[in-house]
């Protein structure tokens, strides 16, 4: 008897040893976030980060090597960049991602750029939070089809994981909500505001002849008629919107959302910056080129599409009918709005 009273005691000595040991790896690590100010040019609107989720150095280091980290599939062999190539204004350059299973999404993978003026999320909108849409995505069956227990289980005693939580979060024991908190400051750190046209407002650099016959035709009625949707400086009014893709639509967009049948075949309107790098384009990434889509809103617009956005304006003749010389005035604007300092920027990049 006193063998086995000897012997449970050794264990819980033992176990309570092993206890203090794990603790004090992420202990180690003080706690002391440093806020994180984005720095914005001044016509800019300012941002407004979730007072649960404010931005901090540490937060936004963690976020990156999650972001970053295959871990978080479920057979480890993609991360959330392999849909989202820095190269491709961390979109993907295919025209449905392919998940760990060989499986193929059914929408095109959205750009993530000033993501920080958005309030939802995903080509439907379904997602009102950045940190709602970073939750459900791993969980996806088709993508990275991971359960976040699975994955903080793989890192449960991986040092420098749990030093990175202790120091954004003072947490030994992280959840998915801390996971989806830290990727979510990481993403919002994605700014783009340094393109020729930026600069160009800025009064640092000049258009070319052809490329202020672009931005004129941008910004009229009768040109390319896009600043409807587009005007701004963020290149997107961030609603939603059908713009006369199909005579007969197959995704209802939006509308599977809100059940509202006037919601059908919308979806959300994207932002235009960095059009250059996000190929292929529309939700269903059907084009390939700059040049389809420019001849899209030119003569092929579907004027009987359900739902229509009454700011297609010109629908009921197929488009905007810009001549070749127009669509290539219009082109050269929107290749101004290109921020290659964002794509190759080294904040954004693979830290492992």
């Amino acid at each position: 008897m006193k063998n086995y009273n000897v012997h449970i005691i050794t264990l819980i000595f033992l176990n309570l040893l092993i206890n203090s040991c794990q603790k004090r790896v992420g202990v180690e690590s003080s706690f002391n976030p440093i806020p994180i100010t984005i720095d914005i040019p001044d016509n800019f609107p300012p941002i407004e980060h979730p007072s649960d989720n404010p931005l901090t150095q540490q937060g936004v280091n963690l976020g990156r090597h999650l972001f970053w980290d295959k871990k978080l599939s479920g057979d480890n062999t993609i991360s959330c960049a392999n849909c989202h190539s820095p190269q491709h204004a961390f979109s993907d350059p295919n025209t449905f991602s392919t998940g760990i299973h060989g499986d193929l999404g059914t929408r095109n993978s959205m750009v993530l750029q000033n993501l920080a003026w958005s309030k939802d999320f995903f080509w439907d909108g379904r997602a009102i939070s950045l940190e709602n849409q970073i939750l459900v995505t791993i969980l996806d069956s088709t993508e990275m089809n991971e359960t976040w227990a699975n994955f903080l289980s793989e890192i449960r005693y991986d040092n420098n994981y749990r030093n990175m939580f202790f120091e954004a979060f003072e947490t030994l024991e992280p959840d998915s909500i801390h996971a989806a908190k830290a990727i979510a400051q990481f993403l919002r750190t994605m700014v783009s505001t340094n393109s020729k046209y930026d600069k160009f407002l800025r009064n640092e650099a000049v258009l070319s002849p052809e490329e202020n016959a672009g931005l004129s035709s941008f910004n009229s009625l009768n040109g390319g008629d896009c600043f409807h949707c587009h005007g701004g400086i963020l290149g997107t009014d961030l609603s939603f919107k059908n713009n006369g893709l199909d005579e007969i639509p197959v995704d209802s967009g939006r509308g599977l959302v809100t059940g509202r049948t006037e919601d059908n075949f919308k979806f959300k309107v994207p932002s235009i910056r960095n059009v250059e790098y996000s190929s292929p384009y529309m939700h269903d990434g059907r084009f390939n080129t700059l040049d389809e889509v420019i001849n899209f809103y030119s003569i092929g617009i579907h004027p009987n599409s359900p739902n229509i956005d009454p700011l297609i304006e010109f629908s009921s003749q197929g488009g905007v009918q810009l001549n070749p010389q127009e669509r290539q005035e219009l082109k050269a604007f929107l290749l101004t709005l290109s921020d290659p300092e964002f794509i190759n920027n080294n904040n954004f990049s693979n830290p492992f």
